[in-house]
């Protein structure tokens, strides 16, 4: 937590030379946020605009002294992503950027060449997109939509990628820092075969990263059309999920009226009840294809750590990593018993 004896315990020494001293200069911080979410940030994130430069420095002085090969930026505005996420409890904000290097050094496949022109087909294929209209309470909807992805094109592994640059580009946004987003996941039409794609590995790895391994809030996760088979899956993965995660999934069923109680339809495309026209991933997808070379480059400091281990990721005990393995390792025969 931001606070006196912190700041002088995190602050380089007075009349030393900084270890920063000889960084190139980073980009001056400039706050974007109104004057509404400013008051918003401060009593939902503890973020306090006179101290918010001064938390940030407490940070970057922890990632220097504690992990000095992470090579992470350590721009101001990417530090504060951590610290708003985390309600800027040092700490905590330390170890969600250990996590998030390490999400991505672990599993190669999804963040290996990861840029959008890479994942082009699963925009295309409209598997992912964001509506184009905010919710009352100014937060991005994910709309994500499986039934759109034919599994002999690409694994599935392409459409967690896909996820992944959706979610870092909105997180760009100080808006979203603070708001959080909303999902919106249409499971019409998904079999059981389309199912067992997501097996144990795929769904520890994706929830160690949307729980303790990505700087964003996700305030609402609202399943439409879901078979049977996907109430055993949820079933499985919600032991895994952390309680406050779990109390914010909710699942409609083909109730567009139970949707809309969440969602409101004036923000939603006529295929579920709502009144802002078809639903148009063009728009989207233009956005993030034009970020390439911001990506290339955000990217590009990425340096991944040699010489820390993936214990640096603290998800979860070892105890409950075996439950976890023996639980999911059940999955298949419910999916078919659900089915």
């Amino acid at each position: 937590m931001s606070g006196d004896s912190d700041c002088t315990r995190t602050s380089p020494s007075a009349g030393s030379p900084s270890d920063n001293e000889f960084l190139p200069d980073r980009p001056k911080y400039v706050c974007s946020l109104s004057p509404d979410l400013i008051t918003k940030a401060r009593e939902e994130l503890q973020e306090k605009p006179e101290w918010r430069l001064r938390d940030v420095q407490a940070l970057r002085d922890m990632v220097c002294k504690d992990y000095p090969s992470l090579g992470t930026s350590l721009d101001d505005a990417f530090l504060l992503r951590f610290l708003r996420a985390r309600k800027f409890d040092y700490d905590r904000a330390l170890q969600l950027l250990v996590n998030y290097y390490t999400c991505r050094r672990s599993w190669p496949e999804v963040f290996n060449n990861l840029k959008p022109s890479a994942i082009k087909p699963v925009l295309e294929s409209g598997f992912v997109t964001v509506l184009p209209r905010l919710d009352p309470e100014g937060r991005h909807v994910v709309c994500i939509r499986p039934d759109r992805w034919t599994p002999s094109n690409y694994p599935i592994t392409e459409n967690i990628r896909a996820i992944y640059l959706t979610l870092e580009k909105l997180i760009q946004s100080e808006e979203t820092q603070v708001n959080g987003i909303v999902i919106l996941a249409d499971y019409k039409g998904v079999s059981l075969s389309k199912a067992s794609h997501f097996g144990p590995f795929v769904a520890k790895k994706v929830i160690g990263i949307l729980q303790d391994g990505f700087p964003i809030r996700i305030k609402a996760v609202n399943i439409i059309n879901e078979p049977r088979i996907f109430k055993g899956i949820f079933a499985i993965i919600k032991p895994f999920l952390k309680e406050k995660i779990a109390n914010r999934f909710f699942l409609h069923g083909c109730d567009l009226n139970s949707l809309h109680q969440n969602i409101p339809p004036v923000i939603l495309p006529e295929e579920y009840g709502g009144t802002s026209g078809k639903l148009d991933i063009s728009a989207w997808n233009e956005l993030l294809l034009a970020s390439e070379e911001d990506f290339l480059h955000d990217f590009s400091q990425l340096v991944l750590p040699c010489d820390s281990s993936p214990h640096d990721m603290l998800v979860s005990g070892d105890a409950d990593e075996k439950q976890c393995d023996d639980s999911l390792r059940g999955m298949k025969p419910q999916l078919y018993y659900c089915y």
